[in-house]
This record gives structure tokens, sequence and C-alpha cells, in this order.
């Protein structure tokens, strides 16, 4: 008997890789570029992946943890201080198959309102107009749960998670945690993620990290369709556009009056 497979679905996730290459693949994290503002960003055409979350959450541990590189995002003794959205390159050979992007901390930084102000607009634009963006890793303190600038921000991603954007919530510093507390912030947290996957981390005992870098490598590679797929979805549409178009002819042709023939004159039948 013969047992069929289903082809995966277009932009769909992929299967999940083994760790031992997901994290090399972090591992090939480099600094790509730094930028004040959102103009300044260089435009980008391979999937980009955000990280976001109130400046103590523990952000730039969480990255340099996932990419094996202990200074690769800037981890600041004075949370907050990080005013740059930074840009990180992922792909081994060379070729850069997607990017990372850490944006400012925000909701604890010692700086005037006024550049509060300026640099949550900053990351909303980039949030809601970003192109390319393919997925939102959001970084909290589980002892805090979600916060209400959290929550601000899960309403200003909803109309984009509902178009497809990728959205992780990462309940950061899971070590302070026992195994019970971990289990009721995540059941509590996965109840108000809206739809997002919610996952445990600890950088120190290295709970989470191997199933956060798998899920971004599949954001980062998902299904693409197969040419010869395409070739035949089209030649099908084709022929069902000929064939429609022929029916509908047909039945115009139906619905025509047809002018009754008149029987030839007698004198024309002599002879």
């Amino acid at each position: 008997m013969t047992t069929s497979t289903i082809a995966p679905v277009a932009g769909s996730l992929p299967p999940a890789p083994d760790a031992k290459i997901a994290m090399g693949w972090m591992h090939t994290a480099k600094f790509l570029t730094t930028a004040a503002q959102l103009h300044h960003l260089p435009a980008i055409h391979v999937p980009e992946i955000a990280f976001v979350g109130r400046s103590n959450a523990g952000k730039s541990t969480c990255i340099n943890t996932l990419t094996q590189q202990k200074q690769l995002a800037f981890a600041s003794k004075r949370p907050g201080r990080t005013q740059h959205i930074n840009l990180f390159s992922l792909g081994k050979h060379g070729v850069t198959d997607a990017v990372l992007a850490d944006l400012p901390g925000y909701g604890y930084a010692k700086v005037s309102r006024s550049d509060k102000v300026r640099w949550q607009q900053v990351m909303v634009n980039y949030l809601v107009s970003r192109p390319g963006l393919t997925g939102i890793v959001l970084l909290c303190d589980p002892r805090l749960g979600l916060t209400e600038l959290d929550e601000a921000l899960l309403e200003v991603l909803r109309p984009r998670v509902e178009e497809g954007l990728k959205f992780l919530i990462v309940l950061t510093k899971a070590d302070k945690l026992t195994r019970a507390e971990q289990a009721k912030i995540l059941s509590i947290t996965r109840l108000n993620a809206g739809g997002g996957e919610v996952k445990m981390f600890s950088a120190l005992k290295k709970q989470g990290v191997d199933e956060v870098a798998q899920l971004l490598w599949q954001w980062a590679h998902p299904v693409e369709p197969a040419v010869g797929a395409v070739n035949a979805v089209e030649a099908v549409e084709a022929v069902e556009a000929v064939d429609t178009a022929d029916s509908a002819d047909t039945a115009a042709e139906d619905a025509t009056p047809k002018a009754p023939i008149d029987p030839a004159p007698e004198d024309s039948l002599k002879n």
C-alpha cells in the first residue's frame, strides 16, 4: 500500500531543524549596521526578525546567548542607554539569509521624557511599516508579567500579526522561578499572547535556547513553492479560464433568438 504525503504549503513553516543546525546558524550573526533614525536603515531583502522589550528584560543577554557571542548585543549596566536600532546579519558562507534587529528597550531608561517619546515613536513606526519584517520576539520578565507597555505594543502589532507576522513572547530569567511558577506564568501569558507563541528562557541554565533558535530558523526559511508546482497551477488556471470563456460563448449562442428559415419559393423548386 502506497502512503501519500502532503506537500507543505508555500509560506508555511518548514520542519524544525536539528538544534545543532539552528544554533550553528545563529552563531553566524555579525554586526551589520546601526541607525538612530528609521530612514537611515538599509533596505533588507531577506527575512528580518526584531527583538523588543523593556530595558531590563534581558534582551541583549538573550541575543548574545542565542548567537553564542558574549558582546554581539551591547548589554549596558544602565538599562535603556542604547538608543539605536542595531542590525545583525545571519548566514553561512558569506550569504545573508536573515537579519536580526535589536530595538532600544523601553519603560526604564533614565532619559528625558522627550527622548522617550521620540524613541517610542521610532519603534512604533518600525514595527508598523518596516518592509520585510517577518517576526517579532518580545522579551518579558516573567516575575513582572506583561506590563501595560507590553500590552500596548501587542495592540500596535495586532494588525500585522493578523496579516501573517510571526510573533513570539520569550519569558526570560526563568531560572529565578520554580517549575510550578513557570507553569503558571506560561499558562497566563499564552492566554494573553493573541495567537503568538510563548517560551520560557534562561541564559544561565540554557533553558529554551535551542527551541527559540529552531523557531527563528523556521521563520527565516519559510517553505517556497516549487517551480513545477507553480507552473502546474498556472496551467490549470489557464485551462479553466478557457473553459469558462467557451462555456460563456456557448451559453450566449444558445440564448440568441434564431431567425426562422423561409421556405424556398415553389418556383425555385421547379425545374
